[in-house]
């Protein structure tokens, strides 16, 4: 299968830990229609690019036609969490080779007295010192001293190390002396991989910018050798169009900024999805979306409000409550991630206590319909005993589920409850509903946000199949199911503009006083980010900035951000920014102080225009929404008891059709259940309302 590719053909892959997803579009030059296509293979690790290739042959997508390329993967987090990257050393400050060990005093497990703190990623004999120091504000305190470099270095050749992490005091406020390390350590040893912690980030906290350093570097041969082996890939088939590799901060970057630091796409694949929640409301007129994203293994969460996602930068992997886990101090989406998926593992505990999750089955064996040896009953399996999910169009009918299987796996659990297998099945269903609803909360009503103000836009193969359950129980009104909900991360990285954001570190008081010094920050900010920009061949016509004040009361710990007005900074902008501190302060912490204001930094986001995608509206054959019923089945609700719903094929949904629950909608990557007094609509673009009961007219 070929595509007329005469017009601009734009596509989209994200590499998940099961499935290589792809999102095609091309848009007629004379018409301005667009065609879409999606495809899914198999990842292929340890080589993820061939399932890049796989899938684009699957699609029938030349890559010789492609004019735009973005894609998102999950190989710097599954090197992190699996241990996959290479032997790392760690050159820092006299006095501080410890600090990575020592770490943060905040253990989660706090009562625990044989706790153990998760071991460094670089063990002490490869973290070696430099005479040298500078003081907060960047002055020398005294010289750094390069003349133990050589005999480090050798150490290092001696003991295989493949990447070295560079971290000095106080580089945040000024990176010479780091400069000077790094320079030296490309001439002692070219062939090594080497990164400062001053190219990753400018904010303070010594312990967090080690850390990030590390990670970095331990997973920056991999990276490399990957974008290279994805972009010769590519490149074999004729492709010479724009590759941008997916960021966790909602943008795309550039293939050969990424290479330099890779460790800013350690979240690529859950930041598309959320950007395209905040792109997908703000094409369909609902700014405040709460995305929920649920995948095979976990389900993701994120707030956006008045369409903007949250970005920040203390964000950690591995953190549980066991353990501390390692903070990576790049800008992440705000996020809540928990072990609830379609594969996630119901058990029985020894009193007797019905679990879902965090254990995953995974994709081998997987969950016991898929027939590869799968034992152990999962989400999945009890949605196929309740009616849920179509036995005979089991992943979209290509996989044909193994029911005695199932049922052995779901009796196993009832007879350890004591009850019968449906039974079992719906207290699975409702467990993974409220683990999902504390997620949920976890970013709404723990920050100051009632659900009942937002939309829930919930993709994923999962998404469907528990959303209209987690809006009813929060007292949301609207479920928004995405157009292609299955490969919807993919869809996001096409709305993506090109972003960086910059963190500086930059302790004063914050008021009318110090407006000059602080748009001087701002200018000269600015200027850095356009230089950087000019020689990658972008404009300065093409960049926009958004400017956010990292503010807290005097003397406190941490800081609130806080967006600076447009135009000058001037002492109107810094009374409007301290007005919305303290509305943002009090929101979140439920109380305001009577207590000066200080500025700990700025974060400036860079967007440059590469040409985004606009979505087109669908066109629509006349088909009516009887076209599409598959027939009726008996679906049990879980909470609202058994009822026939009628089955809707979602590939013959088009725009204004319109009907009421209780319904399913089966497409081939995922499944709606619509509850009974649902009304369901499809808008222009294919995307699925559905008003809850109490909430339409």
């Amino acid at each position: 299968m070929t595509h007329n590719t005469a017009g601009t053909v734009r596509v989209a892959t994200d590499v998940g830990g099961t499935f290589t997803d792809l999102v095609y579009f091309h848009t007629d030059p004379d018409t301005g229609a667009q065609q879409i296509i999606t495809a899914k293979s198999d990842t292929t690790p340890p080589h993820f690019e061939q399932g890049v290739l796989n899938v684009l042959r699957r699609a029938g997508v030349h890559t010789r036609d492609i004019d735009f390329m973005a894609h998102g993967t999950t190989v710097i987090i599954n090197a992190l969490t699996e241990r996959k990257g290479v032997k790392t050393a760690l050159i820092t400050t006299q006095g501080f080779r410890d600090c990575l060990e020592i770490a943060r005093g905040n253990r989660p497990d706090f009562f625990n007295l044989y706790y153990k703190k998760p071991p460094p990623f670089v063990p002490r004999h490869l973290r070696r010192e430099v005479p040298g120091r500078l003081n907060h504000k960047g002055a020398e305190r005294s010289p750094l001293d390069l003349s133990g470099l050589p005999e480090i270095i050798s150490g290092f050749q001696a003991e295989d190390v493949q990447a070295v992490a560079i971290c000095l005091l106080h580089s945040y406020a000024n990176p010479a002396h780091e400069l000077a390390v790094l320079e030296e350590v490309r001439r002692l040893w070219p062939e090594v991989s080497v990164v400062a912690s001053h190219q990753i980030t400018r904010e303070w906290r010594e312990y967090e910018r080690s850390s990030t350093a590390v990670l970095s570097a331990y997973v920056q041969p991999t990276a490399q050798r990957y974008l290279s082996h994805l972009q010769s890939g590519l490149n074999t088939g004729g492709f010479d169009g724009q590759l941008y590799i997916m960021q966790s901060n909602c943008g795309v970057d550039s293939l050969a900024h990424t290479q330099e630091i890779p460790i800013t796409m350690v979240e690529s694949g859950p930041a598309s999805g959320f950007w395209g929640a905040a792109e997908l409301g703000r094409l369909v007129g609902e700014p405040n979306v709460l995305a929920l994203d649920i995948g095979g293994t976990t389900a993701k969460c994120s707030l956006i409000e008045d369409g903007h996602v949250r970005i920040m930068t203390d964000y950690w992997i591995e953190r549980d409550r066991t353990s501390a886990g390692y903070p990576i101090m790049v800008p992440v989406v705000d996020l809540v991630e928990i072990g609830n998926g379609g594969g996630s593992v119901a058990w029985v505990d020894d009193f007797g206590k019905l679990h879902v999750g965090p254990q995953s089955a995974g994709a081998l064996p997987g969950p016991a319909a898929y027939g590869k040896g799968g034992t152990q009953a999962t989400t999945t399996d009890a949605n196929i005993v309740l009616g849920r999910i179509n036995a005979e169009y089991f992943c979209g009918g290509e996989i044909e589920a193994d029911l005695p299987a199932v049922h052995q796996a779901l009796d196993a659990v009832a007879a350890r409850l004591g009850g019968s297998r449906e039974d079992a099945a719906r207290g699975i269903v409702r467990i993974a509903n409220h683990n999902m609803i504390n997620a949920l909360k976890l970013v709404s009503l723990n920050r100051g946000h009632d659900p009942r103000d937002f939309v829930l836009v919930a993709f994923g193969g999962g998404g469907g199949m528990h959303a209209v359950a987690l809006a009813t129980e929060l007292g949301m009104g609207k479920v928004l199911i995405p157009y292609a909900a299955d490969v919807f991360s993919a869809w996001g990285m096409m709305m993506s503009d090109l972003r960086r954001d910059l963190f500086i570190t930059h302790l004063s008081s914050f008021g009318p006083a110090q407006a000059e010094a602080l748009a001087a920050l701002v200018t000269q900010a600015e200027s850095d980010a356009l230089e950087q920009f000019a020689q990658e061949g972008i404009g300065a016509e093409r960049v926009r900035f958004v400017r956010y004040a990292k503010l807290r009361y005097e003397n406190q710990e941490h800081a609130v951000e806080v967006e600076l007005p447009e135009g000058a900074l001037d002492q109107a902008a810094t009374e409007q920014t301290t007005a919305s501190f303290h509305a943002s302060y009090e929101r979140e912490y439920t109380y305001r102080l009577d207590a000066a204001v200080e500025f700990v930094g700025l974060h400036l986001v860079s967007f440059a225009s590469i040409g985004k995608l606009i979505p087109a509206k669908l066109p629509r054959t006349g088909l009516t929404v009887q076209q599409a019923v598959k027939g009726q089945r008996d679906v049990d609700y879980a909470t609202e008891g058994v009822h026939q719903a009628t089955i809707y094929d979602g590939a013959r949904l088009e725009p204004g059709m319109a009907f009421d629950g209780p319904a399913i909608v089966e497409s081939s990557g995922t499944t709606l259940v619509v509850h009974p007094g649902n009304h369901v609509r499809v808008d222009d673009y294919g995307n699925i309302h559905v008003q809850l009961e109490a909430h339409h007219d």
